[in-house]
């Protein structure tokens, strides 16, 4: 009986079509979970809260698939995308090709120039690979006062490789934008920074005990400076267009004098890593207010010691390696719009949006306190209150906003002098050096060039 019915089970098999096999098994799974998108709201709860637990199972499977469907999808889109961009030998084939069809004469020191027809000619030669990149458009853009109407070789080139090396970039970050939102959360920027340490000449000699410190470091600064409002997100583009990427570039470069200014350079890591430690004088991995007070020249005044650990992010009343981090970039580049945006939010005592006659006493009082400590009288009150509103110039002669801090460009002179008494001394004997700026680069392409 069982071998005649394995039989007629065999003969069933080989008398179904193939083609017809397919088309009944996407009617079968189009009845199962094919129809939720053409249903309203309504109707998938009502069917939700009507229908048995275990045929749930079924709108779980699709929901798995559409979600897998969705990451295979990106992942071949960004594999065509990689595949358009040019290679290192398609670009040394448009250099010579550049120089072997420019227009002479060459300038006296030697530059090369092409005019419009000889550009044309170099596009036709490129291939259709690189019909986008040498457009007519670019052309124009680059052309400069030359009086034969020229543009030159070594600028058209370099704009090219740029660009490649952006749109290459643009790949490559968009492969850890798992949500497909063109941005990247901070855990997605420490898988990005950590696969990328390899690639780095100058870390060559880090201990892989120190990456976790060192991801943490570079991290810190994409999310203090890309994403001012706390969003949890920064925007790829954004990424793109700040000087981050080029500072990690200048890490790639085989040098037997590593850069001691780079925030992503290993001595500046250990440097500021180095300083946390010695601050943690308890050595439980956190920074009490006593023990930030010895940040720098240690003149930090009480008051702003105070007012900082009331509005950071801390742990039973303690600074992390994280907030540390935050505040040594403030401290670094003051002058930084979101540098001015961090002191703001810890100078508006009252939480009204603005520093007001108020705070400035408040903080006068701690900086009074410091200066006499040290012997030094203090100037009167209301000196030092007509002196920063004039630096200031706000709208509301009785209010500083933090519009008004950032576009008076004595934001970061306004916030020295209220929260240091070295740097306050300094601007007393008018002595003190040009701030700091963060080192962010004029955004180069548009982001319509970026997009993928």
């Amino acid at each position: 009986m069982a071998s005649e019915i394995a039989a007629g089970n065999r003969s069933v098999m080989k008398a179904v079509n193939p083609k017809e096999e397919a088309r009944l098994f996407n009617k079968h799974y189009q009845q199962m979970a094919g129809d939720l998108f053409n249903r309203t709201a309504t109707d998938v709860c009502m069917s939700a809260l009507c229908r048995p637990r275990h045929r749930m199972q079924t709108t779980e499977l699709g929901t798995e698939l559409r979600a897998r469907l969705v990451k295979e999808a990106r992942a071949a889109h960004l594999q065509r995308k990689c595949g358009e961009l040019l290679n290192s030998e398609e670009l040394k084939t448009i250099w010579h090709l550049l120089v072997a069809h420019r227009t002479l004469p060459d300038s006296a020191d030697g530059e090369r120039f092409i005019n419009y027809l000889d550009y044309l000619k170099v596009c036709k030669a490129a291939g259709p690979k690189c019909s986008k990149l040498l457009s007519p458009s670019l052309f124009f853009k680059l052309l400069q006062a030359d009086p034969l109407g020229r543009v030159s070789t070594d600028h058209l080139y370099e704009f090219i490789s740029r660009k490649t090396w952006l749109l290459q970039t643009r790949v490559c970050l968009s492969l850890y934008d798992f949500s497909g939102d063109g941005s990247l959360s901070e855990s997605d920027l420490e898988n990005y920074v950590t696969n990328l340490i390899p690639t780095l000449y100058q870390l060559r000699k880090l201990d892989k005990l120190f990456y976790s410190y060192y991801v943490c470091t570079a991290v810190r600064k994409f999310v203090f400076f890309l994403d001012p409002l706390r969003t949890g997100r920064v925007r790829i583009f954004d990424i793109l267009t700040s000087s981050f990427l080029d500072d990690f570039a200048e890490l790639q470069v085989e040098t037997s004098s590593p850069s001691k200014t780079n925030w992503f350079s290993a001595y500046k890591t250990l440097r500021l890593y180095g300083s946390f430690l010695a601050l943690d004088k308890d050595a439980n991995g956190l920074l009490s207010k006593t023990e930030l007070a010895g940040y720098g020249a240690g003149s930090l005044t009480d008051a702003f010691l105070d007012r900082l650990f009331q509005t950071c992010v801390t742990l039973n009343g303690e600074m992390d390696y994280q907030a540390y981090l935050d505040f040594c970039l403030a401290m670094e580049c003051r002058s930084a719009p979101q540098s001015l945006s961090y002191f703001f939010r810890i100078l508006d005592i009252d939480s009204c949006g603005a520093i007001t006659a108020w705070s400035v006493n408040y903080f006068y009082r701690g900086l009074q306190r410091r200066l006499r400590s040290h012997g030094v009288e203090p100037p009167r009150l209301p000196d030092l209150m007509d002196e920063i509103f004039d630096m200031a110039r706000p709208a509301d002669p009785c209010r500083i906003g933090l519009e008004d801090l950032i576009n008076s460009g004595q934001g970061a002179t306004i916030v020295s002098i209220l929260i240091d008494a070295s740097e306050f001394w300094r601007h007393e004997s008018r002595s003190a050096t040009a701030p700091d700026t963060v080192g962010d680069g004029p955004a180069e392409p548009d982001e319509e060039e970026l997009e993928l």
